[in-house]
């Protein structure tokens, strides 16, 4: 069997659109707000979405002091080959969570960057799974580490990955 025939077999290919905001605008605009401040304006629309938003279809739908709220619909983009949709995808998920729940407690010009994450997969996660709900909060907040965990929950409520992780916190200047 040649490439092509093999090709033929694998039915239409499919295609997806992204649209994005300019990331160093974003940044520029959220640089006088506290990060709870600047969560807030990209859950009201104030300000647009970071583009690794719509690169795995993610929405913050929630930022309080301490704790943040994403939804995910995974579709077949993150399937890896066993048809599941990949580690991967979670693992940013539990990550995002972690640190902007992190970024919810910082001061205007104080940043953040993961140290670790460690990552639990408890279930498999298809397209039927529904929409992920991931969910982030700081457990422990320190002026040069801050702690957080992230749960993230299938369309039924079904706990379906756990994450802690540990932030670094930049001091402005």
């Amino acid at each position: 069997m040649t490439a092509d025939d093999a090709k033929a077999e694998w039915g239409e290919a499919r295609s997806r659109c992204l649209t994005w905001y300019d990331p160093a605008a974003l940044a520029a605009s959220g640089a006088g707000l506290s990060g709870l401040e600047f969560w807030r304006a990209i859950v009201d629309g104030t300000l647009p979405p970071p583009p690794i938003a719509a690169l795995v279809s993610m929405r913050m739908r929630q930022a309080e002091h301490g704790l943040v709220v994403f939804e995910c619909e995974p579709d077949e983009t993150v399937y890896n080959p066993i048809g599941v949709v990949h580690g991967g995808l979670m693992c940013t998920l539990a990550d995002s969570a972690a640190g902007c729940a992190v970024h919810t407690t910082l001061d205007a010009g104080t940043g953040y960057t993961s140290v670790d994450i460690t990552v639990n997969y408890l279930r498999p996660v298809t397209l039927s799974s529904g929409v992920l709900t991931a969910t982030g909060r700081v457990v422990k907040s320190g002026r040069r580490m801050s702690l957080a965990t992230a749960e993230i929950h299938d369309g039924a409520g079904r706990l379906v990955t756990t994450a802690s992780s540990n932030c670094m916190i930049i001091a402005p200047g």
